[in-house]
Formats: C-alpha cells, sequence, structure tokens
C-alpha cells in the first residue's frame, strides 16, 4: 500500500532524521524532497503546499528546535502533519438513531460500490453485531441487483428484492417500510452508477436522499484515480449532503495521492478503506496509523487487531498448552498454522504491518506463491492420520502417493517435511519456560495476550 509515496518519503526523511542541528538549508531541501514526493504521489496541488508550509513553520519553532533529537523531532512534525491532512482521527458510522439507520452509498460506475455495500454490511454484522439489510435502487444494470443478492446471501445481511421496472424511490420506501418490520438495525442502499457525473443521475440521487433522509450518505471512490477521484468526490458533495468517503482498492494504489488529498479537498472524512477483493477486505480508516505506515513506522495495532479478529485463539492456547508441556508438534499442528496465517492474509500482509517491514512486505509479496499455503495443505490433507503424526514414516512409496493425491511433486513435499522438521526444532526450544524466554528475547514486539502474528502462542 503506497509503496511508492513510502520509499520516497522514507528517502528524504533518513538524511535529516540523524541530524544534531536544523538549518533553513537542510529544512529546505529535505522539503524540497518532499513536496516532489508528494507531487509525484498525485496529492492535489494546493494540498502539497499548505501541508509543507505547516511542515515548515512547526519545524523552525521551538517545539523542534529545543529538542534534544531535532532530526527526531522533525520526523514527528511531519507524521502529525500527514496525520492532521488526512484527518487526524477515525470517524466512526453514526448510527445512533431510531433504527434502521439508512446508510445511501453513491458513486460512479466500476468504482466497487456494490462490493464495498456487502464489505460494509459484513463489517457492521460481525464487528458491531447489527442487522443488516441491503436493497438496490441501480434499475439500470440488473446485474446490479442480482450482485447484491449472491454477495447479501455471502455475509449474511436480508436482501430486498427490486426490479428495473420500479421507480428508485419507490424501491427504498418499500426496503425501508420492511426493514422497520424485520427489525433490521441497518439498511444499506445501493445507488445506480453512472461512467460520469451528469445533471440526471444527480436529480434522482438528489430525489432519493430527500424521500429517505438517510443518516450517513457515504461516497465510493477508486483510489487508483488518484485526483480524478478526488475531483468527482468534490463534485458530489457540491449535491449531495455527503457524510463520508470508501476509498477502494487502496491495496492496490501504490501512489496515495487520493487518500491524502480527499479529506482537505472535499472536507468530507474517509471512513473505509477497501484493502482486497474478499468481503472481510474492509478496514475502519485511521488517518494516525496509515501516517505511520506511510513512514516506514508500521501498524502494530492494526496488526493486535487482526490478530484478535482472524487468529483461533482456542487452537493457539491448545497448542501453546501442549508445546510447553513436551508434546509433539506434528504435520496436524503445522497445518493449523499455515491456515492460521492464511487467515491473516499471508505474510506481506502482516510484514506490511511491521515498523520498518514496509519494502521487505512488498518483497514477501511477489516471492511467495499465494497459492502456495493451499498446495502445502493439501499435501497433508492427502497423508493419513498416521502420517501426519509420525512424518518420519513417509518414505519413497508413500511420498509417490501423497503427491498423486495432492497434484503436486516430490520436491513440493521434500520441501514441506523440511520446513516442518524445521519448526519442530524451534518448537522444542519452547519446552518450559523457553516460551517466556523467547517472548523475552523479542523485546516486547509481541502483542500482549493477542498472540503471535500468523497464528502463535498467547502467553499463559
Amino acid at each position: 500500500m503506497f509503496e511508492g509515496l513510502s520509499d520516497r518519503l522514507s528517502a528524504s526523511l533518513k538524511s535529516i532524521a540523524g541530524k544534531s542541528r536544523l538549518t533553513e538549508d537542510n529544512i529546505k531541501d529535505t522539503l524540497r524532497e518532499v513536496r516532489m514526493a508528494l507531487l509525484e504521489a498525485d496529492v492535489a496541488l494546493d494540498v502539497v503546499k499548505s501541508f509543507t508550509d505547516a511542515v515548515k513553520n512547526r519545524a523552525v519553532g521551538s517545539e523542534v528546535a529545543q529538542s534534544l533529537s531535532p532530526g527526531q523531532a522533525f520526523l514527528k512534525v511531519v507524521q502529525a502533519e500527514l496525520t492532521e491532512t488526512m484527518g487526524s482521527a477515525n470517524e466512526e458510522l453514526a448510527l445512533n438513531t431510531q433504527p434502521p439507520a439508512v446508510v445511501m452509498v453513491a458513486g460512479l460506475q466500476g468504482a466497487g460500490k456494490t462490493t464495498s455495500i456487502a464489505k460494509l454490511a459484513r463489517f457492521l454484522i460481525e464487528r458491531e453485531k447489527k442487522r443488516v439489510a441491503v436493497v438496490s435502487a441501480d434499475v439500470y444494470r440488473p446485474a446490479a441487483i442480482k450482485q447484491l443478492e449472491t454477495l447479501a446471501a455471502e455475509v449474511g445481511a436480508r436482501f430486498e428484492p427490486s426490479s428495473g421496472e420500479e421507480r428508485p424511490v419507490a424501491i427504498v420506501q418499500r426496503a425501508l417500510e420492511n426493514a422497520r418490520v424485520n427489525f433490521s438495525d441497518v439498511l444499506l442502499v445501493d445507488t445506480a452508477g453512472r461512467l460520469a457525473v451528469d445533471e440526471a443521475m444527480m436529480a434522482e440521487i438528489r430525489e432519493l436522499h430527500a424521500a429517505v433522509n438517510p443518516v450517513e450518505t457515504l461516497f465510493v471512490v477508486d483510489a487508483m484515480t488518484g485526483q480524478d477521484a478526488v475531483q468527482t468526490a468534490r463534485a458530489f458533495g457540491e449535491t449531495l449532503p455527503l457524510t463520508g468517503v470508501i476509498l477502494t482498492k487502496v491495496d492496490a494504489d501504490t501512489r496515495g495521492g487520493a487518500a491524502l488529498s480527499v479529506r482537505s479537498v472535499t472536507g468530507k472524512p474517509i471512513k473505509f478503506l477497501g484493502v482486497g477483493e474478499k468481503t472481510d477486505a474492509l478496514d475502519p480508516f485511521h488517518p494516525d496509523r496509515l501516517a505511520s505506515r506511510i513512514l516506514g513506522m508500521g501498524d502494530m495495532l492494526s496488526l493486535i487487531e487482526d490478530v484478535e479478529r482472524k487468529v483461533d485463539q482456542k487452537k493457539a492456547r491448545r497448542l501453546a498448552k501442549k508445546v510447553q508441556k513436551g508434546g509433539r508438534f506434528d504435520l496436524e499442528d503445522f497445518r493449523e498454522q499455515l491456515q492460521q496465517m492464511r487467515n491473516m492474509g499471508g505474510i506481506g500482509a502482516m510484514m506490511d504491518k511491521l515498523p520498518g517491514m514496509g519494502n521487505m512486505a512488498a518483497m514477501a509479496q511477489q516471492n511467495v506463491d499465494l497459492k502456495q499455503f493451499a498446495r502445502m495443505e493439501a499435501m497433508i490433507d492427502s497423508m493419513t492420520p498416521l502420517e501426519r503424526r509420525k512424518p518420519e514414516l513417509i518414505s519413497g512409496g508413500r511420498k509417490r502417493r501423497i503427491t498423486l493425491g495432492s497434484g503436486t511433486q516430490v520436491q513440493d513435499l521434500n520441501r514441506l517435511l523440511k520446513q516442518h522438521k524445521q519448526m519442530q526444532k524451534m518448537m522444542k526450544k519452547m519446552k518450559g519456560g523457553g516460551m517466556q524466554k523467547m517472548m523475552r528475547g523479542l523485546g516486547g514486539m509481541m502483542p500482549p495476550g493477542g498472540g503471535m502474528p500468523g497464528g502463535g502462542f498467547p502467553p499463559r
């Protein structure tokens, strides 16, 4: 995420981080490089100017000059201003109203509007424990209605049927009444998208907004379109009383211009980031955390939240107990660890949130075949229960049977067995008090009570 911007900013700020004294000259040189990095990232020109002016004013003031480490203090100023530019704090959905709370979602065609509604429904159901209904008022694209029905079934939201013969206002009014009858907490409304902003679209969406008076009106924009995304959001904001933005395809955006510009240009906060194709790939937007990631400082809070949400804590505790008592780490345990790692989004997704690991995360994502975990699990599934408990039994004939059954090669199986053996050795060192020693050796980097990233072991 935003690798290009992160690399440029990190390189620009590295030279000044170690300075014991800041002068007008070295600040000026660094700010010139920061300005170029932001402009290349497609950040709006007026946003770049106000950002660099604010950093300069704070950098030459007493806040930095009187610091014991001016270079480090300068970095903190940059981080604080980045955070402020993107909105200073996370802004949650305002759902504290008489249910059902209506959330209307607007955007251009192709921005990921319908998928974002499904992601938002899943977020509200799983994390906020809400009963969610969804309806499509997109009468121009029947496929959109069918797509929303399929996604609603996947995430567990109640789907309100609609058709191209109905008026959008009539559809939403009926959906609202049915949401009341079915005791839904939230009604998510998908509106029609267009290929460009036009007056007919604006007139229709204004009428729809007036008819249902939503508590939230969210605008979905594709981060990959950079400044076009920001200008489109501004145009919608002049027509509709937008309450926030969902920025999609952020995981594929190396520049970050839209994320850094949208709040300043539109005055509307980014509320969520779409970070993948799956329905669980929606993250609440925390400007402070994203600023840290952009500057290569990691995002441990988000990593801890991922661990707590996606790692099966019961399985982790069971394995921890087994290892501490000297039990053998077998291939069944290894498979569980692979599954936990996959649930966390793989090695790259985890490393991306660790301080100073942004570049390595990108390399890991490129070098690790994303299908590798599935192949490894397939090989373990092709073994007998005895072979999983005692991998040393797996010799020539057994290897041929396992690789035929899993559609893999013998060298793949040999690699798996070698990796398991290495992990088994590491687990032996954790017997008794070895785990606590290892935790102390890691310098407290692991989240307290949250377990090791990727499905490791929580403390006893």
